[in-house]
């Protein structure tokens, strides 16, 4: 035994455990991207790319205008332009080696050194291009570049000493037209270990570190099967986690909710009866810009956590927005009041409201009528239920194999009340407290290396019935008139 004079310390592990936040509103946003402009187009298919800026995302997988073909487009708009949030985790499934189509040769005019190729999708290391009978080669005799439009500019190198003032050209272009839903939904390929479409949304967490909290696919996901995928993918991501959909409702000529009465018919035909789904109808107008109303509603929900210190305790619903109006998938204009957007929010299908200024309005999640459980039928109970889930996990992982013992009981049981009891007190939930139950924890469990906790939480329901009732009071108007007395 070593003899010992003076002072010594030691350390103990710290026994309380901060937990550690997964982004609560982080958007996992999938569809169609151009993405011959982004800046490595053979690199940003099936792929979670993650951006905090709208440069970060035109980079990743390209941007343009074009909602109507390029869905992902909508909700990089929706999120730094509309709702200013980030990031965003974006997963595109279009292509380039497959879905595409020849750009068919054409003659284009040289003005000023360069010439403008007026077909969209131009895939830059594809193209042919010639001078006269002079090929000419990438990078050394011209560049490729894109305008603010995403047409390709050739610009020469050096445009002296041509004869000819106009190049012929040939190539490949992409082509969204031949993305099925499919592509959407996606697969594994036994061979290869490939993953495609709502398979990729797997990679997010170990790619990133970061937990999926709203899984969007503006306009895709109207479709039934795309829908069911959808719901199907947020739970169990990586075996352990989980979160929520925002999905469309159809409007289209066939088979859609042209009107609001058509809302319960077509949610039906849809099955979307998730408590994991939050369905949005009908599309939003900023200006001449049309949107799937999902893409406008994740970026707000988004926005809304992350002004609450990144907790999804506040509903989504009557929270301002500066959109200009309600459509159609074909610009057919929606005028909805308060009333009839009740009556959509009857059939578990949310909207938005113009009451003094535009608003989402809805809270229930898509399992409504069917369950009125408040965990399930609330869209911000919901997700704060698979939040704090997803918390827990990620704050104790680090625990896991550690001895058995009374110590880390109590340590998991303190360092969740001493949370619980913050989030209380802030006025984020109403309580939330843990325990360890003995009759949950039998020896022979004990014994198996198992232990198990019982955790309470109540999350505010939103105040979606305010009642007032008035009566006249003949009290108050004699009191008038005789002075009280």
């Amino acid at each position: 035994m070593a003899y010992n004079h003076g002072v010594r310390v030691a350390e103990n592990p710290t026994s309380l455990m901060a937990p550690i936040e997964g982004t609560a509103g982080l958007q996992v946003i999938i569809g169609v991207a151009p993405v011959n402009l982004a800046a490595d187009p053979y690199h940003a298919t099936n792929r979670p790319m993650l951006a905090y800026s709208f440069a970060e995302a035109s980079a990743a997988v390209g941007y343009c205008d074009n909602f109507k073909d390029y869905n992902i487009c909508e909700s990089i708009d929706a999120s730094f332009r509309v709702l200013n949030v980030a990031p965003i985790v974006l997963i595109n499934v279009l292509d380039p080696k497959t879905h595409k189509k020849e750009l068919a040769e054409k003659t284009y005019d040289i003005t000023d050194g360069q010439a403008l190729i007026d077909t969209f999708g131009v895939l830059a290391d594809k193209l042919t291009v010639k001078c006269g009978e002079r090929s000419m080669t990438k990078d050394t005799d011209y560049v490729v570049t894109f305008d603010d439009d995403g047409y390709a500019i050739i610009t020469l190198v050096d445009a002296t000493g041509l004869e000819q003032q106009q190049l012929t050209v040939s190539g490949e272009v992409i082509d969204p037209t031949k993305i099925t839903y499919e592509d959407i939904i996606g697969g594994y390929n036994v061979s290869t270990g490939e993953e495609k479409g709502l398979e990729v949304i797997r990679q997010v967490f170990p790619l990133l570190q970061l937990t999926p909290g709203l899984l969007v696919c503006p306009g895709w996901s109207k479709q039934p099967n795309v829908g069911a995928a959808i719901a199907a993918k947020c739970t169990g991501i990586n075996g352990v986690f989980s979160c929520e959909a925002i999905v469309d409702l159809s409007t289209l000529e066939e088979g859609g909710a042209r009107k609001y009465t058509d809302v319960l018919k077509v949610k039906q035909a849809s099955g979307f009866v998730s408590p994991r789904l939050s369905v949005e109808w009908p599309c939003v107008k900023v200006g001449e810009k049309i949107y799937h109303a999902s893409a406008i509603k994740a970026a707000l929900t988004a926005y809304t956590d992350a002004a609450n210190d990144d907790v999804p305790s506040l509903s989504p619903s009557n929270k301002l927005l500066s959109i200009t109006g309600l459509c159609l998938e074909d610009g057919t204009e929606v005028i909805l009041d308060e009333q009839q957007a009740n009556l959509v929010n009857s059939y578990g299908v949310c909207t938005f409201n113009n009451f003094m200024g535009w608003a989402t309005w809805g809270n229930n999640t898509a399992i409504y009528p069917t369950s009125t459980d408040p965990k399930d039928r609330w869209f911000c109970c919901r997700r704060f239920f698979s939040w704090w889930e997803n918390s827990f996990i990620l704050t104790y992982h680090q625990r896991v194999d550690d001895p058995n013992d009374p110590r880390l009981v109590e340590a998991i049981v303190d360092s969740e009340n001493i949370r619980g009891n913050s989030y209380t007190a802030q006025g984020k939930c109403a309580g939330a407290y843990i325990e360890y139950r003995a009759q949950d924890n039998p020896i022979t469990d004990v014994m198996n290396g198992k232990m198990q906790f019982y955790h309470h939480l109540a999350p505010y329901t939103p105040a979606e019935d305010i009642y007032d009732v008035f009566e006249f009071d003949p009290d108050l108007l004699e009191a008038a008139f005789t002075g009280g007395e």
